[in-house]
């Protein structure tokens, strides 16, 4: 299951900028020119959702069966930041918030698995157990007998 959809990720990018990413002699316009970027953009969302997968398995079961909003956030904003990786990302103003996203999503997704930040209607493992803490220990629990000896019962002794 994809957390985003290429075709919103394209809608986030300038027309100039994606036809940069086909190639450098790239005349096409309008729906031409996003049909050309469609596998380009499929390609980084399903990197930037393998990425987001890496941080969450470690807490959770993914793919993740109901998709908070923030998760497809940070799927567009890595897929934007794929894509603009292909042709190399200038840092100069334009593209330094492309860059400033993808590591404020890196941070987010680092602070999820850490245990810091939590997923909105999600369980550790999918099934409803314990979250673990930021170890990865999702808690114990001891059962035992009742306490046969103690400082009365053993008065005198």
């Amino acid at each position: 299951m994809a957390y985003s959809k290429a075709e919103d990720v394209l809608d986030m990018i300038k027309p100039d900028m994606l036809r940069s990413l086909i190639g450098d002699n790239c005349r096409l316009e309008g729906e031409e020119l996003r049909e050309a970027a469609m596998p380009y953009a499929q390609i980084a969302v399903d990197d930037a959702d393998s990425e987001i997968d890496g941080y969450l398995a470690k807490r959770y079961r993914v793919p993740l069966s109901k998709v908070p909003k923030m998760i497809t956030k940070l799927s567009k904003d890595i897929a934007v930041y794929n894509l603009a990786s292909r042709r190399g990302i200038d840092e100069s103003e334009r593209e330094k918030n492309i860059l400033n996203r993808y590591n404020a999503a890196i941070l987010y997704l680092t602070n999820v698995a850490k245990g810091i930040v939590e997923l909105d209607g999600q369980t550790s493992g999918g099934t409803g157990e314990a979250l673990p803490d930021a170890q990865g220990n999702a808690g114990f629990s001891i059962q035992s007998n009742g306490r046969v000896f103690s400082r009365k019962s053993m008065r005198g002794w």
